[in-house]
C-alpha cells in the first residue's frame, strides 16, 4: 500500500474516527485503526465491537492499492503533530508503515488485517432518508435526559419508533424526560421499536451537518447512520424499554407561559445555592410571581424572583434548576409554557405555546418533582 494525502484530511478523518477505538480493547487488533487505499479511494475503519465507524476519502492519489491497521493513539498523534501540507505513507509486506513528511521519516508498527471485525451488511434492512439539520435536532433534543447510570442499561440509549410516516425519539433517566417526533417519508404501515446506546447517538451527532440528508439502515438488531463519506454502525441495546410515556400528564390545570431567557438567569443564580445532597430548589408561583429559593447548610440561602402571568392559587414544588435549565436550553421560543396540576405529579414544559394535544408538541419535556423540604 502506497499513497499521498493531504495531512489536513487525514488528520479530520483520524479525529473523527478515532473516539471509536476502545480504551481497554479486548484483542490488541481493536486498537488499531483499519486503513484500506483502493480505486483512488482511502476508508479508515474503527470499532469497539458495540459502535463502529467507516470513513471514506474520494480523489486520494494512491500508488500501490492495499491495507493495513495501525495503532491509532500513535498514528494520530503523529499526524496531528506534522506541518507539512501532504505526506507520504507507505505500508511492505512485514506490515511497517513508513510515513514521510517532508525531510522527516517515521516507521509504525502495524498488523494485518485479518481478523478485523467487519462491519454489518444492511442490504436487507429498513431505509429512509432524513434532512441531516432535523435529525440533529432530533437526537440533540432527547440524549441529554439517557440515563448515565450501568444499572438502568435500557435507559442508557434513546428510543427510536417508526410508525404511520413518523420518527419519535424519547430518552429518559427516571426523573426527568424529553420526546420529539417529526414526519419521514416511508410507508405508514412500517413500525419498528429501537435503542440506540448513548455513544452510538453522540458520535451520530458529530458527524451531522446544517445541510444535506442522512440515509437510515434499521435492522432488528443494528442501525446504521450514512452522511458525508462516513457510516456510523451500532448494535442497538437489547431487552424492553419502560412504558414511559405513562407518566406525561395527560392534561394540566395550571397552564404559566414563562420568559424563556429570564428564567434561565435566575436558575443559574439560585444553582449556586444548591448542592448534590440536596440538588432541588422550591418553585414558588404566586399572583403575578415566580419566586426560586434555596437554602443549604454547606452553601448558604438564595431567593429570586420574576414576574410571570400566573393567576391561580398559590403553587409550590421543588424542582432541579440544572434539569430546568437544560430543559431550557434546548429550547428556541422567547416564551415557553409550564403545565402543572401540583406539587407531586409531573410537570411539563412546551416550547412555545401550550396546546390541548400533547402529541403535536415536539420536543416535549417532562420533569418528576422532589419532595418539598419543610423549611
Amino acid at each position: 500500500m502506497k499513497f499521498t494525502i493531504s495531512t489536513q484530511e487525514l488528520n479530520y478523518l483520524l479525529n473523527k474516527i478515532q473516539n471509536l477505538v476502545p480504551l481497554k480493547p479486548t484483542t490488541p487488533l481493536l486498537s488499531n485503526i483499519l486503513i484500506e487505499a483502493f480505486n483512488d479511494e482511502l476508508i479508515l475503519t474503527a470499532t469497539d465491537l458495540i459502535v463502529g465507524m467507516r470513513c471514506f476519502l474520494t480523489d486520494v492519489n494512491i500508488l500501490e492499492e492495499g491495507s493495513t491497521t495501525l495503532p491509532a493513539k500513535k498514528f494520530a498523534q503523529l499526524i496531528r503533530e506534522l506541518a507539512y501540507p501532504s505526506i507520504e505513507i507507505s505500508t511492505n509486506p512485514n506490515e511497517i508503515t513508513q510515513i514521510t513528511a517532508g525531510s522527516s521519516r517515521f516507521k509504525l508498527h502495524g498488523m494485518n488485517k485479518n481478523g478485523f471485525p467487519n462491519l454489518p451488511d444492511f442490504t436487507e434492512s429498513f431505509q429512509f432518508t432524513i434532512p441531516q439539520n432535523e435529525l440533529k435536532n432530533l437526537l440533540t433534543n432527547v440524549s441529554f435526559t439517557a440515563s448515565k447510570e450501568d444499572n438502568k442499561y435500557v435507559l442508557c440509549g434513546v428510543l427510536m419508533q417508526i410508525s404511520n410516516s413518523a420518527i419519535t425519539f424519547l430518552g429518559t433517566d427516571g426523573k426527568r424526560l424529553a420526546k420529539t417526533h417529526a414526519p419521514i417519508n416511508c410507508d405508514a404501515s412500517i413500525t419498528s421499536s429501537s435503542i440506540i446506546p448513548l455513544k452510538a447517538v453522540e458520535e451520530i451527532l458529530k458527524n451531522l451537518l446544517d445541510e444535506g440528508d442522512a440515509k437510515l439502515f434499521i435492522m432488528p438488531d443494528k442501525i446504521a447512520v450514512d452522511a458525508n463519506q462516513t457510516i456510523l454502525v451500532s448494535k442497538l441495546i437489547s431487552g424492553e424499554y419502560p412504558e414511559v410515556e405513562r407518566v406525561i400528564p395527560e392534561t394540566s390545570t395550571k397552564i404559566i407561559p414563562v420568559h424563556r431567557e429570564e428564567l434561565i438567569s435566575i436558575l443559574r443564580q439560585v444553582d449556586l445555592f444548591v448542592e448534590d445532597k440536596n440538588p432541588s430548589a422550591r418553585f414558588t408561583f404566586s399572583n403575578g410571581e415566580l419566586t426560586l429559593g434555596a437554602n443549604t447548610v454547606a452553601v448558604g440561602e438564595g431567593q429570586v424572583a420574576m414576574p410571570i402571568n400566573y393567576h391561580h392559587d398559590v403553587l409550590e414544588i421543588a424542582l432541579r434548576p440544572s434539569f430546568m435549565i437544560d430543559f431550557l436550553r434546548h429550547c428556541k421560543e422567547e416564551i415557553v409554557t409550564f403545565g402543572f396540576t401540583d406539587s407531586y405529579n409531573p410537570g411539563i414544559i412546551v416550547d412555545g405555546e401550550y396546546t390541548e394535544n400533547l402529541s403535536h408538541c415536539s420536543p416535549l419535556f417532562v420533569i418528576m418533582p422532589m419532595r418539598l423540604s419543610t423549611d
